[in-house]
């Protein structure tokens, strides 16, 4: 058995911190799809601009997304594959635990209102 230090129970904590929000969660799970911009991110979740950038900041400083400048822009992506792969693992485990959350309507375990659109 791997011993568990103070680290890896800090970093676990700070991805339950940012899961513990429907807005972050949801940011994760977009940008699992794609990298994109806060303002696309803003108006795919329909919040302001404001609450986006409070929110990717929160998660920057868990280490769960990275800004990348472009130009004047800048996209924002998941800071490791790995995160992508473990946000799948974790969806998948939800299902297993309450199976009637998603059917043929849609799912109300992600509450995706509409679909990001990539300007990439």
């Amino acid at each position: 058995m791997t011993t568990v230090t103070v680290s890896h129970a800090a970093a676990l904590s700070r991805l339950g911190n940012a899961l513990s929000d429907p807005t972050r969660t949801r940011i994760l799970m977009c940008l699992r799809e794609a990298p994109a911009l806060p303002s696309d991110l803003a108006d795919a979740l329909g919040v302001s601009r404001q609450v986006m950038s409070n929110q990717l900041a929160c998660l920057r400083g868990c280490g769960l997304v990275e800004r990348v400048p472009s130009g004047r822009n800048s996209w924002y992506r998941l800071a490791s594959p790995a995160l992508a792969d473990a946000l799948g693992s974790m969806l998948e485990l939800v299902l297993t635990v309450d199976p009637d959350c998603c059917d043929a309507d849609g799912c109300t375990c992600t509450a995706f209102d509409r679909p990001l659109e990539s300007t990439a």
